[in-house]
């Protein structure tokens, strides 16, 4: 039961892992020229006629540019235009190329029946480079959390650990969904990244240690899958509903029901056990051989009551490096990363 639930959990990790790629969906844009559209609705042109008459393109005097982030520097508004040439009509221009290029000052406008933080906020041309701020927040969250969280879940237990994350992230999740501004999306996206990757870590630590050894690395392994179930979700959602901010409510509400956690979800015994716990350890160990009808085998019984006077094991970053096998690890790990 506890596996199945938290393979939910790691399922549902995969919108913020990689919903960039719906969320800052870049459509086909274009620069909004005043009066474009009205002479383009009078002089009945087709989408692609109303592009060719309207949008620049080329690189007239060796100059490389974008029709997406430039436009023409005339007043469409003007009367008199031609349908067939209407550029011809402005005097002094002979050619296309020699007509006065501006950028794209009153806006865009985007080819999409949908919407994402891109078209909503014009992360395109000049602030293109947000967009890529805004997963590089989601990963420095990312990094920051795992060390953070990791060290927490070894401090405060497993279970408490990852209930706070799933709040956090919960939480977060659905104010970015109504974040009124770029800059509050970034920060509301932030706080996902720090608890939503170290909350993932910690179900797969709690998977892991419900199990004996020769379990671990397939619970492990399918824990994984499991996102990957995730991803194949997700795309069916995103092309379900093509608007970003009901994309993200959809996909983070869910979360809330995690918190259920607190009472479906027991406590790690092996932490417990490291914690000196040893009574609430054996509490969760017969919960977990009566729901599996097994019986406990005579090494459990050697397991001491709590002791006041004992020491308990603290958590430290230099447990990383403090063995040479841990080092080994530690240090294979970091590189792969």
């Amino acid at each position: 039961m506890t596996f199945f639930v938290l393979c939910l959990l790691s399922a549902a990790f995969t919108p913020i892992y990689v919903g960039i790629v719906f969320l800052g969906f870049t459509p086909e844009h274009r620069c909004l020229s005043p009066g474009a559209a009205d002479l383009s609705t009078k002089c009945g042109w087709s989408l692609e006629e109303e592009l060719n008459y309207t949008v620049p393109q080329g690189e007239p005097d060796g100059e490389t540019f974008s029709g997406q982030c430039r436009r023409y520097d005339v007043d469409w508004n003007t009367t008199g235009l031609s349908c067939t040439s209407p550029l011809e009509s402005f005097t002094n221009y002979s050619t296309k190329s020699s007509i006065l290029l501006t950028t794209c000052q009153d806006g865009w406008v985007y080819d999409s029946l949908g919407s994402s933080i891109v078209s909503e906020f014009n992360l395109v041309c000049e602030d293109a480079w947000k967009l890529d701020l805004f997963q590089s927040c989601v990963n420095v969250g990312f990094f920051v959390g795992s060390i953070c969280i990791g060290y927490m879940a070894d401090r405060f237990g497993r279970k408490l650990c990852l209930l706070i994350t799933i709040l956090v992230n919960s939480v977060s999740g659905v104010l970015m969904a109504f974040a009124p501004s770029y800059t509050w999306m970034v920060i509301f996206r932030l706080l996902q990244g720090l608890v939503s990757k170290g909350g993932w870590l910690t179900g797969y630590i709690l998977i892991t240690e419900f199990v004996g050894l020769s379990y671990r690395r397939t619970v492990g392994i399918v824990y994984q899958v499991a996102f990957t179930v995730g991803l194949l979700v997700l795309a069916a959602v995103a092309y379900a509903i093509p608007h970003w901010r009901w994309l993200q409510l959809t996909v983070t509400v869910p979360n809330f029901f995690f918190l259920l956690y607190y009472w479906c979800l027991p406590e790690s015994p092996r932490w417990l056990i490291a914690q000196k716990k040893s009574d609430e350890a054996m509490k969760v160990i017969h919960r977990i051989a009566k729901g599996n009808q097994k019986r406990l085998p005579p090494s459990f019984e050697k397991l001491n009551p709590e002791d006041e006077d004992s020491e308990k094991l603290s958590p430290s970053f230099v447990d990383l490096v403090r063995t040479p096998q841990i080092r080994k690890h530690t240090f294979i790990l970091m590189y792969t990363w």
